[in-house]
Order: C-alpha cells, then structure tokens, then sequence
C-alpha cells in the first residue's frame, strides 16, 4: 500500500495520491497525449455561430412580447439568417425565449446576474473544503471569476448556452449526499433550456448508480424522462413548421479531436486573452487537475468535465465550439488541482527506492 504524502496545496491528499506505478505511468501518457493534442486544432476553427444565435433569439423574444407563435416567429427568423431548421435540435427549445418575452428586459439581467452570484458563492464554500490556506483558495477563487466572465455579459442575456452553462454549474457544488434534489431540481431546468445539459445528467446518474445510491438515481432517472417528454413535443412541434425547402444541418459527426475542446474551453473563459497556443494548453491542463480533484464533488466534477470534453471531440463541428459553455463556469478551478497532481503523479514514477539485504554473520 502506497502511503499518501501530505498535500502541497490541499488540505487532504489528491486521488493521484495513492497511486501504483503502472497507473501512474499510463495517466502519465494519457495526459501527455491530450496536452499534445491541445495544439492541433481543426482546419476551419473560425468562431462562429454565437453571435447569430443570440440575435435570432433576442430578435425571437421581441416578437413573442408582440403576440407571435414561438415556432413561427424563430423558424421566420431562421430563415431570414439562413440558418438551418433541420432537425429539430436546430431550434432552441421555448423555455428560455418565452420566459424572458414575460420579463423585461432588465429583469433577465438581473435574474442572470443573481443566478450566477449564486453559482460563485455554491462554488466558493466548496473551495474553502479543498484549500484551507489563503493562497491557494485565492488562486482557486481568482481561476473560479475566469471561467465565469461570459456569463455576466448583460449582451449573452439570450443565448441559451449560458443559462444552461450556469445551471449546471450551480447544480454540481450544492449536491450533497444527504440533498441532492436541489440538484436535480436545477439540472432539470438546464435540460429544458438547453438539450446539451442532459449530459450532465447522465454523468451524475452514472456516479449514482456506481457509488450504490438508488434514490438519487432515480431522481436523475425521472428529471431525464421529463426531459425526454419535453423533447419529444418540442421535435412535433419543429416538424409542423419546418418545410422540405429549409436548410439542414451539417450533422453532429465532427471527430475533430480533443484539440476542439481545449480551443473552445480558452475561447469560453479567461483564456481567451492568450494566445491559443497557450491557452488550449492550459484548458486541457486543467481537466488533469480535476482528475486529481479529492472527495465525491471531484470525481463528479471530473466525470462531467470529462464527458463534455468526449462529447465536443467527437460530435462538435468547428462552429459548435460554444457547447463548452455548458462546463465551463467551474472549469479553470482545476488548474488549482495541478501542484499536488503533478507532485502525486510524478512520485511513483520517479521513486528509485531499492531493497536492501545485509548478511551478517555471528
């Protein structure tokens, strides 16, 4: 049995911590490889897609304040962008544009505003768990404001991404053994926003199922059927007013790589003020970080971090590079992980300790 160093940064040992050296080594690789990955990016790796997506459905509210059908207004407005209708994830679901169109425009602001400050404050009592002395838990709490400076733009108020983004990010900190319905309660309404937050779900109800807590995976079982009936209604009603003559989407088979991911997490965060050979890097750094990140909030963390990264280099096209926002709220604490990761890690691998056998004779 391997004992655990005392931490470097954490107040308790790291998952990396008890490590045998023939894993060690292979998470070694694996790590070496996505950081690699990280610098080859796409052939067309343009931003492009956010901003049309928030003026079709800012554009979308105003006409449901005026008395118009969600899906005639949005498929007009699609077609007057030429954006695609087919198939029906093409077309937002309502949830979002019809409870703004009930708002003003200020109190959206201010809803997103308050939803995020109560993201940072979930998060912020988490991190005082994991880092107990100041520089580190400042250094976790400076990496927390980076990967939430999207989701404070007043301008973003309507782009569906980042109300399902803080959501999910709200929902992750505040699920506890004892309390998770809160949790599922918050995920729930991601998915209704955004059908890209189901994964999410399915990654919590995955870490339910293997950590033995049937009553929270039915939980996640039932908010992820209700998401299913929601969708299932949302497609009929794309399907009775999306024509034959309208656009198609290019499909959801990107097999763009990892590499997608690390670009579209620094464009998403504070990482965007770097350059991209910087800044994917350090976007893929902090996904070991939460690999090595202690306790049940880690590993789920971890394992949501994870499946988004596997989602985007597979399914993303270039100009789907906004789906990181649906992790990246919470995402830079990682990097937060990388002294005791990299310490834990490379203990193992470098430990030359040799047995020793006197002969003493008498």
């Amino acid at each position: 049995m391997i004992r655990a160093r005392p931490p470097v940064w954490l107040s308790c040992s790291s998952r990396f911590a008890t490590l045998r050296p023939g894993v060690a080594l292979a998470i070694a690789l694996l790590a070496l490889a996505l950081l690699a990955s990280a610098w080859i990016l796409p052939d067309d790796d343009e931003p492009r897609g956010t901003a049309l997506s928030v003026d079709v459905y800012a554009a979308v509210v105003e006409g449901l304040r005026t008395g118009g059908d969600y899906y005639a207004v949005t498929a007009q407005e699609l077609r007057a962008s030429r954006a695609p209708l087919h198939p029906f994830p093409a077309i937002r679901l309502p949830t979002l544009s019809v409870v703004q169109a009930a708002l003003p425009n200020l109190a959206s602001v201010l809803l997103l505003i308050a939803i995020a400050a109560a993201t940072g404050f979930a998060w912020t009592r988490r991190i005082g768990g994991w880092f107990e002395r100041g520089p580190p838990r400042i250094t976790a709490l400076f990496l927390l404001a980076g990967g939430m400076v999207a989701f404070v733009q007043p301008s973003l108020v309507a782009f569906h991404e980042l109300w399902a983004g803080l959501l999910i990010a709200w929902s992750l900190p505040i699920r506890r053994e004892d309390r998770w319905v809160e949790a599922v309660a918050l995920a729930l309404c991601a998915m209704v926003i955004r059908e890209t937050a189901a994964l999410y779900a399915l990654a919590m109800l995955a870490a339910a199922l293997v950590e033995g807590r049937r009553r929270e995976a039915l939980g996640w079982v039932a908010a992820l059927l209700v998401f299913v009936a929601v969708l299932l209604l949302h497609a009929r009603a794309v399907a009775m007013i999306a024509g034959p003559l309208d656009a198609v989407s290019a499909g959801r088979v990107g097999l763009h790589g990892p590499g997608l991911f690390a670009s579209a997490m620094a464009r998403s965060t504070a990482l965007t003020i770097l350059p991209w050979w910087l800044g994917a890097p350090l976007a893929m750094l902090a996904l070991l970080g939460w690999a090595a990140a202690p306790g049940p909030l880690g590993g789920r963390a971890a394992l949501t971090f994870g499946s988004y990264a596997l989602a985007i280099a597979l399914f993303a096209r270039t100009d789907n590079f906004y789906w990181a926002l649906a992790a990246a709220p919470a995402y830079l604490i990682g990097m937060a992980f990388l002294p005791d990761a990299a310490r834990d890690l490379a203990r193992p691998l470098l430990d030359r300790r040799r047995v020793r056998v006197q002969r003493i004779t008498r």
